[in-house]
């Protein structure tokens, strides 16, 4: 999967699931402090990664990722 598709996939996940404005997201906007990702919603991510993607990602992982970018290159990775 490119990082394309997978960028993809996590913008319409933010934009539909956790109502962020699409205009927000860029690669380089920060997950908390841009786009407003508290430790609930956390859980949320961690479980559309799972459903998406086929990974098992814990909350923890999430703490070492700041923005959005870093996320999208975690996922890539794991596919790999």
């Amino acid at each position: 999967m490119t990082i394309e598709q997978i960028k993809e996939k996590v913008t319409t996940f933010l934009v539909e699931e956790l109502e962020i404005e699409e205009s927000k997201i860029q690669d380089q906007a920060r997950l908390k402090e841009d786009l407003g990702i508290d430790s609930l919603e956390v859980v949320d991510v961690v479980v559309m990664v799972e459903e998406a993607f086929g990974l098992k990602m814990k909350p923890e992982d999430f703490k070492q990722i700041l923005t959005l970018d870093q996320f999208c290159q975690y996922i890539q990775e794991k596919l790999a």
